[in-house]
């Protein structure tokens, strides 16, 4: 049987426990939170005052942290791409509305869709950004796709999403620490809540991983090996700013979120050091020649990346970015 039969025939396997971990993992809608429970109320009387309390809040942020937001959002406005993506998975069906894996992206995607929103609506009421570059940048990274190296294999997939929902988590939460550290509380809870989202969602996804290793461990550890070997690219990685066909805005802004402690190199090693662990690869048992070489690899690597982070220097100046005009920046 070819391998991919086989991920087929585990898909379809695990497909039985997939409404479990929906009502499991996901929030019924009628019980989650919604963008509007952290934006001014537009039928309120105080409507105005509001957004006058969010602008000034604004005013308090530096330039750096502007960049991160806006790159958080557009990362997260980009939701067609992936959804588009994980349906094309091998195993998920979209047309078959009876299939649990297609029913688990839609959910997923429904609650993925507030984080942009909301964080689309804030920047929009800051008057701290030049929202119609923002939107070309946004349409750019959809129209333009990309190709993270997962094909349709369901392996590799739940591979890339278990470390980047972690990824997202750990930067939408420490944009919320620097927000309430200015004193801007309510931008400081918003980002905590889609950080919450992104752990239960991060939390999914491994599990859907630990399952694979349960009954397909050889090939299961040989996805890790080859996504981790290639080297996981963010989901902004093909950003780019209008008029530029090769732009250098996804390292400038992976530079940005470096310089404040957003996400750092270092935080891309200790997830992988995390998803090692809570897979208990070094515990896996009936492997293959092949699968064994690849854990081993797997189980040197935290350590080696370590070492090449050190070296890693970040400019000190900021890149000027379209987005955020340094004018306004006080």
């Amino acid at each position: 049987m070819s391998l991919k039969n086989v991920r087929l025939e585990v898909m379809q396997f695990l497909e039985k426990d997939v409404d479990a971990l929906i009502e499991k993992y996901l929030i019924p809608i009628e019980k989650i939170w919604q963008p509007t429970d952290f934006l001014p109320n537009s039928e309120g009387d105080n409507f105005f005052e509001e957004v006058r309390e969010i602008r000034e809040l604004s005013k308090e942020l530096p330039y750096d942290f502007w960049v991160v937001l806006v790159g958080d959002m557009i990362t997260e406005e980009a939701l067609p791409t992936y959804e588009s993506w994980l349906m094309d998975v091998e195993g998920i069906d979209q047309v078959d509305k009876e299939n649990s894996w297609g029913k688990w992206v839609r959910h997923w995607t429904g609650e993925e869709n507030r984080h942009g929103d909301v964080l689309n609506k804030y920047l929009y009421l800051s008057g701290r950004v030049n929202m119609r570059e923002i939107e070309k940048t946004t349409q750019y990274l959809i129209a333009d796709g990309f190709d993270i190296g997962t094909d349709r294999d369901p392996y590799k997939n739940f591979i890339y999403t278990s470390f980047q929902e972690l990824a997202t988590y750990i930067s939408h939460s420490r944009v919320a620490k620097i927000a309430k550290k200015h004193g801007n509380k309510q931008l400081g809870k918003m980002c905590q809540i889609i950080s919450g989202d992104e752990m239960r969602h991060h939390n999914a996804y491994s599990e859907f991983v630990e399952r694979i290793f349960k009954v397909d461990p050889n090939q299961m550890m040989m996805a890790f090996h080859d996504m981790m070997k290639r080297k996981i690219a963010m989901p902004a990685h093909f950003l780019r700013e209008s008029g530029n066909q090769i732009s250098t805005a996804f390292e400038e802004f992976s530079n940005t979120a470096q310089r404040i402690g957003v996400y750092t190199s270092n935080d891309y090693v200790d997830i992988l050091d995390k998803l090692i662990k809570r897979w208990e690869i070094d515990k896996i048992t009936n492997l293959n020649d092949e699968a064994e070489k690849a854990r081993d690899y797997l189980m040197k690597l935290p350590e080696r990346m370590y070492r090449l982070s050190e070296r890693i220097k970040i400019p000190e100046n900021s890149f000027q970015f379209k987005w955020v005009e340094p004018a306004i920046i006080k």
